[in-house]
């Protein structure tokens, strides 16, 4: 009921008094200043598009669940100190957490020391028995014969739900009591934030961030500020795992268990530890799995080498002897000072197992996509093209090693719309989708550019595309083939003749573009468009149809000038004809036809003393790719930093094949 109901009208009038007219200018100005301040003032719902809220209001709470694995064996002072960091933390009332304590037994064939060994076991049953936790579920697993580390990890979690999430720590670590806040809040960010998940992120660890497990181990390189990012490495000390990637290594281990394969990847220091240790460990095998499927681990590094999780590092299976805390643990007065808030993907940085800044998801689709990636890639200004159309994937995976080997960074591979395309996009190489990429061509040439009827047009058309897009930068182009093996870098450092803007060679299927004004003059949209319609005539002979044949004709019949490398001083063709060969001196590459079979092109490479080249037979098997949703655009993403010095043996993971052998 309105209140001025219980009022006369003149008694209204009596105690508020009439508006005066010299207040109504006064009243409008005042409105108007009101409106001003509310159109400006930040929305109170907004999210920053650097960082999330440490819990994000605009996601529904989700209902999913959170259990607490706990390995131990026999250290009492160390599971003590464990279960009271866990009962000390700070929970939610609302999220029930479950706590499953697994007790590895001593190993029965040992009759030393028998009575002891009892009496440790009781001791740590007693423990647990009369360990009070409120927070949920408590459930103990005593084994009745011993395990080892290994099967206390693998068999401690199968997820019956994607809503189910497990927290694993080791009887020697300690907890933050902010760990569970900061676990959920990245559950909630990093998992159930569609906007801001990618299928590729297994985890998280709150251990501080300090191993490289590239051969030599190299210390890890970080910024001084604090902050998220992400890193391939596992992290033991305190190590939340994601439901689906957990199912999908325990059937990929179950494979590789039951066909002895063994998880061996050359340059990285786990290999050693394999073989050392054998089964005692888990780690080299998840490794090897993160590494065939090109996965991320979330990693958050505080201030003062802080960390939500501590490990003590005592005598146990990974020590000799007690090493002491590996860092210092975060208290509940860090809350607000040193917790770091959410980032999206597009905004964190991403390292591989060498600790190598990547950018994921770099996949070009439209031409104006090339502006981002092209100076992310350059180096002197110089870029160089890379065809995979018709070439083997362990092929490419060999490319690729010898560009790490060479330190060459500047390339853009290119190529069908294929899974194993994609992956390498989820891999932080830059990548041209050439199906795609020509469909959106097409539609915003209006028509002018056919649709490609063969394989051969698309890759013509798409070479010809993004080299006048690389001089609209003012960029050098080397275009060529994958079905190359490179000798040495002096292939790209070869002087070039000033008075020439182009140089081809047609047998390599070389071409290299000088970026220059009147290069730029020359290769405009009309030559563009030319080019296109002597591929589409299909005129030319079956051995010059590659992209340097092509322009060599289409410059001949404009007069344009241009120079031939000197082929025969810079490469070496293998082929089923031409077996029994020794590496010529001064070879700067070695080439083959793309019909040649990989297993013709390892033998012969081999026969030549470059079996370094292909080194590993494990090369040969199929690719198997990670999911196919690729991680955020890469053009939001940062450039690669060329500067972060590459681990020994880091090239040769490129050797590895991304499968599952």
């Amino acid at each position: 009921m309105n209140s001025s109901n219980h009022f006369p009208k003149s008694k209204l009038q009596k105690i508020m008094g009439r508006p005066k007219k010299h207040f109504v200018p006064f009243l409008l100005l005042l409105a108007l200043c009101i409106l001003l301040l509310l159109l400006h003032s930040p929305h109170p719902n907004s999210i920053s598009t650097q960082t999330l809220p440490l819990y994000p209001h605009s996601i529904a709470t989700p209902i999913f669940s959170l259990t607490i694995k706990v390995l131990t064996f026999n250290r009492l002072n160390s599971l003590t100190r464990c279960l009271t960091s866990l009962s000390k933390a700070h929970y939610d009332p609302d999220l029930p957490v479950h706590l499953h304590i697994f007790v590895d037994h001593f190993p029965n064939k040992s009759k030393s020391d028998i009575d002891l060994k009892l009496q440790e076991s009781l001791g740590i049953l007693r423990l647990v028995d009369g360990f009070e936790w409120k927070w949920g579920q408590k459930i103990v697993h005593y084994r009745t014969t011993n395990g080892g580390l290994q099967a206390q990890w693998l068999e401690a979690w199968w997820p019956t739900s994607d809503d189910e999430f497990a927290f694993v720590v080791e009887d020697d670590l300690e907890l933050s009591p902010l760990y569970f806040k900061y676990l959920k809040a990245l559950i909630l960010n990093y998992y159930y934030n569609s906007s801001n998940f990618s299928p590729s992120v297994y985890g998280a660890s709150l251990q501080r961030p300090r191993f490289v497990p590239g051969k030599h181990g190299n210390k890890m390189l970080l910024e001084s500020t604090s902050g998220l990012f992400f890193y391939q490495l596992v992290g033991t000390w305190g190590q939340l795992l994601f439901p689906k990637p957990w199912k999908e290594f325990r059937l990929w281990y179950d494979n590789h268990k039951a066909k002895d394969i063994k998880p061996f990847l050359y340059g990285m220091v786990t290999t050693g530890w394999y073989k050392k240790m054998g089964e005692r460990i888990w780690t080299p095998w998840f490794i090897k799995f993160i590494h065939s499927r090109g996965y991320f681990n979330i990693y958050t590094k505080f201030p003062d080498e802080k960390s939500l999780s501590v490990s003590h590092r005592d005598v146990g299976v990974n020590y000799g002897k007690t090493a002491g805390p590996d860092s210092q643990l975060l208290d509940a007065n860090s809350f607000d000072s040193h917790f770091p808030e959410m980032k999206y993907l597009s905004t964190m940085k991403w390292y591989d197992f060498c600790f190598r800044d990547v950018v994921p998801g770099r996949i070009v689709r439209y031409l104006n996509d090339l502006g981002s990636i092209l100076p992310s890639v350059q180096t002197k200004e110089t870029v160089l093209l890379v065809s995979l159309f018709g070439v083997p994937d362990t092929v490419t995976r060999n490319l690729l090693c010898h560009f790490e080997r060479l330190n060459i960074w500047n390339y853009i591979f290119f190529g069908p719309a294929t899974d194993f395309l994609f992956d390498l996009a989820r891999r932080g190489y830059p990548v041209i989708d050439a199906d795609q990429f020509l469909n959106n061509i097409r539609s915003s040439e209006s028509g002018r550019i056919q649709e490609p009827n063969s394989r051969f047009m698309k890759e013509i058309l798409l070479k010809a595309y993004v080299v006048k897009k690389s001089l609209e930068f003012s960029y050098n182009t080397w275009v060529l083939d994958g079905n190359m093996a490179f000798v040495d870098n002096g292939l790209f450092h070869e002087p070039v003749d000033p008075a020439d803007n182009f140089f081809a060679g047609e047998s390599l299927d070389l071409f290299f573009v000088k970026a220059s004004p009147s290069a730029h003059k020359i290769w405009t949209d009309a030559f563009l468009h030319d080019i296109a319609v002597m591929v589409d005539k299909d005129s030319l002979p079956r051995d010059s149809r590659n992209f340097a044949s092509v322009m060599t004709k289409q410059m001949e019949q404009k007069g344009i000038r241009y120079k031939r490398f000197d082929e025969k001083s810079l490469g070496m063709e293998i082929g089923n004809q031409n077996l029994n060969q020794t590496l010529e001196t001064n070879k700067k590459v070695v080439y083959w036809v793309k019909e040649l079979d990989v297993k013709s092109i390892q033998k012969q490479l081999q026969e030549m003393s470059l079996q370094e080249l292909l080194q590993h037979q494990r090369m040969l098997n199929r690719v198997e790719p990670g999911p196919q949703s690729v991680l955020p655009d890469g053009k939001h993403g940062p450039v690669l930093d060329q500067s972060i010095p590459v681990p020994d043996g880091c090239h040769e993971l490129l050797k590895q094949p991304f499968s599952n052998e």
